[in-house]
């Protein structure tokens, strides 16, 4: 009975290191910036490894060009761009830390 206690004990220490672990990768991505961009980099986007939009830069070609179908396709698209670059890092950090399993609902 006193070896189960000591093993529950072992478990609960890997359980919190584990949590330490993905707080410090939460941390950082959440500092870490990825850049998305369309149209030769007319329009980039700038998403933190959290997957948060940080900011977009449009080219005053583009603007200037007048044509909003063209404006918004380019933001679309560099959005899109952006958004999958930063969660295939979050994918890639959290697998390192999780040995590739992930737990149901995602991290």
């Amino acid at each position: 009975m006193a070896g189960s206690f000591g093993e529950m004990g072992n478990l609960l220490k890997q359980a919190q290191e584990m949590q330490r672990q993905m707080e410090r990768a939460r941390a950082e991505l959440a500092a870490t910036l990825v850049h998305g961009s369309a149209g030769g980099g007319a329009v980039r986007v700038e998403f933190s490894g959290d997957r948060k939009l940080q900011k977009v830069t449009i080219s005053d070609e583009v603007v200037a060009s007048g044509d909003r179908a063209l404006l918004e396709e380019l933001v679309f698209t560099a959005t899109c761009d952006g958004l999958d670059r930063a969660q295939r890092l979050h994918d890639e950090t959290f697998a390192k830390l999780t040995g590739g399993l992930m737990p149901p609902g995602g991290i």
